[in-house]
């Protein structure tokens, strides 16, 4: 009799603390976490706006692109990030292929310009375009004139000795604009004479930063005089009163599209899926104009800077986001580099 009572006492209690856990489960599965790779005001701004717009929290960390890459490869069996945000869209193409990204289509497709619906169908939904921004690069005027340094116009320009530790560019091994930067180059110049073009402008290089917007703002700063950046990014230099000129070089130049993409057995799946909705709605894309952000957003009903770089009066090469998309390409990419460029005698 006693052993009974103090059964069904101790299977009361147990399923009392059952109910505790119950009870805590529905809070902390509303918590989406975001692996960030934009500038931390903008991943701050994005957070407190998907916050009040949603009801739900989010838990943001700061990566650069090729952290997240490694990080959600680590993590594959037990992935602590629910959203890729945002990936070039070749860094998302090889996780798709590796099995590590979800599909998902979101309801806001349709409200997307063309080119962001095409890129989400021939990536079968495992990204989705949120912006496209050109490459190129700005220098500081000021110190330009002090120095008495020839203005440069062209990429070919960047290799001219004059500008002997005056340029600063990302690595493309931590960073997904220095990995376009180098992409862009070759498919200019040829693989041989844009890696020979990269050595002769390494001589240049006083150092390759970790995130790709460092050298810009290091130049704004009066640090360097060149940094190889997205324009939107040179131009946000000169909003904020830096004496920054914003060049498109002459011979053409290559572009970005940046995608969010969802994390495959992603701890809050639904959380993810919010997410993406968010961030291709018009009130998550007007979010970069609050930070003075000048990117094209991918949503057509989305606002525009007017400081924004317009991509019709920008010369596009024909930039084949596939060709070094892949995980050998993306490889054999990077061990050229290091071995020809980074290593090369200044």
């Amino acid at each position: 009799m006693r052993t009974g009572r103090w059964m069904g006492r101790f299977l009361a209690g147990f399923a009392g603390v059952l109910g505790l856990f119950a009870g805590i489960a529905p809070a902390a599965a509303q918590e989406v976490t975001v692996l960030c790779n934009f500038e931390v005001d903008w991943c701050e701004a994005l957070k407190t706006t998907y916050e009040r717009t949603t009801g739900q929290k989010a838990v943001f960390i700061r990566r650069t692109d090729g952290e997240s890459l490694a990080q959600i490869r680590a993590e594959r069996s037990n992935p602590r990030a629910d959203i890729y945000h945002a990936a070039e869209s070749a860094s998302a193409k090889q996780l798709a292929a590796e099995g590590l990204l979800e599909a998902y289509k979101s309801p806001y497709m349709a409200e997307l310009h063309d080119w962001a619906q095409r890129i989400a169908e021939e990536n079968k939904y495992f990204q989705t375009p949120i912006y496209t921004g050109v490459l190129g690069f700005g220098y500081n005027t000021e110190l330009l004139a002090k120095k008495k340094l020839p203005e440069p116009k062209c990429w070919k320009d960047l290799a001219n000795p004059a500008y002997k530790d005056e340029i600063q560019m990302a690595n493309p091994g931590s960073s997904g604009t220095a990995f376009n930067t180098v992409s862009t180059i070759l498919q200019l110049m040829g693989e041989d004479a844009g890696f020979k073009f990269l050595a002769a402008m390494n001589k240049n290089v006083n150092q390759y930063t970790r995130s790709g917007t460092a050298g810009i703002r290091a130049a704004g700063k009066g640090e360097t005089t060149i940094g190889i950046a997205f324009l939107h990014d040179s131009v946000a230099q000169t909003a904020q009163g830096y004496p920054i000129k914003t060049v498109a070089p002459c011979e053409g130049t290559g572009y970005e599209i940046i995608s969010s993409a969802i994390i495959k057995g992603a701890p809050n799946p639904e959380g993810a899926r919010k997410w993406m909705d968010f961030v291709l709605s018009p009130a998550g894309q007007n979010v970069a104009i609050t930070v003075n952000k000048f990117q094209i957003p991918s949503n057509k009903n989305a606002q525009t800077h007017p400081m924004a770089p317009k991509a019709s009066e920008v010369k596009l090469i024909k930039l084949d986001l596939d060709k070094y998309g892949s995980k050998e390409g993306r490889e054999y990419l990077l061990s050229r580099w290091e071995n020809e460029v980074f290593k090369a005698p200044k």
